[in-house]
């Protein structure tokens, strides 16, 4: 039988799956799980191999940084592009990729960079552009729908508001019909 230390040696990771690995533990333990130790237990390598890669946690820790916030602008960019004309659609599929139970993973990794980001000013600095992209995109879709550009400018705060809300809450005490209360929630935010 073979033993783990021979299966590790075996093992070859890259850089990115040092990094996809981080980022599934920052969403299942929040970034003070983000340790060297633990990553390499989980990936089945010795820790030693993680210096190949890093310099050292906090590169790993910025690292992780970039490849979210990369991420998530390149997806905010494709979920909200729309030809002229097809603004509303793009509004109304923003609204349910968020707001959909389908996105939990997304939205447990999306708690964790934001709650690392109350104490660590690089975390703080990746959320503040995706924010920002996020809120500029949904912007241009409101202004290319006619809207001025300050009820542009509050239809989309009131946008991720709302779909960061909903994906928090659970509401199934609430209402037994939540789709078509966020059917509704969704018309009024896009129109």
């Amino acid at each position: 039988m073979e033993t783990r230390i021979a299966k590790a040696a075996r093992t070859v990771l890259d850089r990115d799956a040092w990094i996809k690995g981080a980022i599934a533990i920052l969403a299942e333990g929040g970034a003070q799980r983000l340790r060297v130790e633990v990553l390499a237990k989980r990936l089945g390598v010795t820790k030693g191999s993680f210096y190949w890669h890093f310099k050292d946690r906090r590169d790993l820790q910025d690292a992780v940084l970039e490849f979210w916030k990369d991420g998530r602008i390149r997806d905010i960019r494709k979920q909200t592009q729309a030809e002229p004309g097809g603004e509303a659609a793009a509004l109304l599929h923003t609204i349910e990729v968020y707001a959909s139970a389908r996105n939990r993973k997304g939205i447990a990794i999306e708690a964790a960079v934001r709650d690392w980001a109350r104490h660590d000013p690089q975390a703080a600095a990746a959320v503040e552009a995706v924010d920002a992209e996020r809120l500029t995109c949904a912007c241009r879709l409101f202004l290319a729908r006619g809207m001025a550009q300050r009820e542009a400018e509050a239809r989309s705060l009131l946008l991720y508001a709302y779909v960061f809300g909903a994906s928090l809450m659970r509401h199934g005490a609430f209402t037994n019909d939540i789709a078509s209360l966020k059917s509704w929630i969704a018309d009024l935010i896009s129109h």
